[in-house]
C-alpha cells in the first residue's frame, strides 16, 4: 500500500502554471517534491551549476588523500595530531557549508 495515498487536486490559471513549471525546472524537482519541500517549510534551491559535482568530487578525493597521509603520519610518528585534527574538520566544514549554501533546501 502506497504511503501517499491522499491526491489533492488544484487549479492554477496559466501564468500560475507557467511560473511553476519554470521553478520546478530550475529545481530539478519533481511537482510532487516541489510541493512536498513547501509543505514542510523548506524553500527549494536551482539545481547546482554543472560544474559543482566535480568540483565537490575534487574536494572529496583531497580529504580522502589526507586521511590516507594521517593513517601513515600516525604510524610512524610524524605529524602533530592536533593541528591536522584541525585541519580535517576545517575541511569537513567546508564541504558541508558548501553543500548546504548550494545544495540543500533553505527552511522559510
Amino acid at each position: 500500500m502506497l504511503k501517499r495515498n491522499i491526491k489533492i487536486t488544484f487549479r492554477l490559471n496559466q501564468k500560475e502554471s507557467d511560473h511553476l513549471r519554470k521553478l520546478m525546472k530550475k529545481s530539478g524537482l519533481s511537482q510532487e517534491a516541489y510541493f512536498r519541500q513547501l509543505i514542510n517549510g523548506l524553500v527549494p534551491r536551482d539545481l547546482p551549476p554543472p560544474d559543482y559535482l566535480s568540483m565537490m568530487q575534487s574536494l572529496y578525493d583531497v580529504g580522502a588523500a589526507l586521511g590516507r597521509i594521517e593513517q601513515k603520519a600516525r604510524a610512524v610518528g610524524t605529524v602533530d595530531a592536533a593541528h591536522y585534527d584541525e585541519a580535517v574538520q576545517l575541511f569537513r566544514q567546508t564541504v558541508r557549508d558548501i553543500t548546504a549554501a548550494v545544495i540543500l533546501p533553505e527552511k522559510r
